[in-house]
């Protein structure tokens, strides 16, 4: 299973997936339709998606801001977990920011998320204590 890239079309499949995985979706908000094309239209996203037999069962957005590069939204199918998957992603979208001439890149991850955390640990992302996570956003939806 090669990591290939994916479109706008693949919205309902990777929401689906996103659903499945059990990640927080706002689909009235930045997970709408118009603004996930509009943010892969934008130039700095793509979206790297794992196939078996047509079926989405990894996914991962890769961004950047042309100084440092981002890992978001990582969902592998529960069905397909523990094989290797979720590792595949995260080096084919260091690769596609390395190919940008972007060498720093980091994830968020929320706290309650071992899984998450163990798998970026495994990949040689480290932790750092007392960095914090701030936003401003026009409203829940956001």
């Amino acid at each position: 299973m090669d990591p290939v890239y994916l479109t706008a079309a693949d919205y309902p499949r990777i929401m689906a997936l996103w659903e499945q995985a059990g990640l927080s979706i706002r689909p009235h908000g930045r997970d709408s339709q118009p603004a996930f094309a509009r943010q892969l239209a934008g130039g700095v996203q793509v979206i790297l998606g794992l196939e078996e037999a047509d079926r989405l069962v990894g996914v991962i957005v890769v961004t950047h801001d042309s100084r440092k590069g981002w890992l978001n939204r990582l969902a592998i199918d529960p069905a397909y977990r523990r094989q290797g998957l979720g590792l595949r992603l995260i080096q084919a979208a260091e690769e596609h920011l390395r190919s940008q001439g972007i060498e720093v890149i980091g994830a968020l991850i929320e706290d309650w998320n071992s899984t998450s955390l163990a798998l970026f640990a495994k990949a040689g992302y480290a932790d750092h204590p007392g960095i914090r996570y701030l936003s401003k956003r026009p409203g829940p939806a956001a």
